[in-house]
């Protein structure tokens, strides 16, 4: 069954299982319904890649969007964490 926030539950169902957060699924999903599918992939761009930020940098970012365990994480895994989000 839909629920309410989800604007299109197929595509968010197709991202839980290839392994997305609940959050970024509902995020893409809604965006898509919202626009042109083909539009939802490209948009963004305009940050520099995690790589070439340093590990504070990095840091920062997990703290503002509230991912647990930063604080005892690489450079790598909170590259990996703040992608998987």
């Amino acid at each position: 069954m839909p629920r309410a926030q989800i604007k299109d539950e197929k595509t968010y169902q197709a991202l839980r299982r290839e392994g997305a957060s609940k959050e970024k699924a509902a995020r893409i999903a809604n965006d898509a319904a919202r626009s042109s599918r083909s539009a939802t992939g490209r948009k963004g761009g305009k940050a520099g890649a995690y790589e070439d930020r340093t590990k504070e940098d990095l840091y920062r970012e997990a703290q503002k969007i509230g991912i647990e365990g930063r604080s005892r994480m690489s450079k790598d895994e909170l590259v990996k964490a703040l992608r998987s989000h």
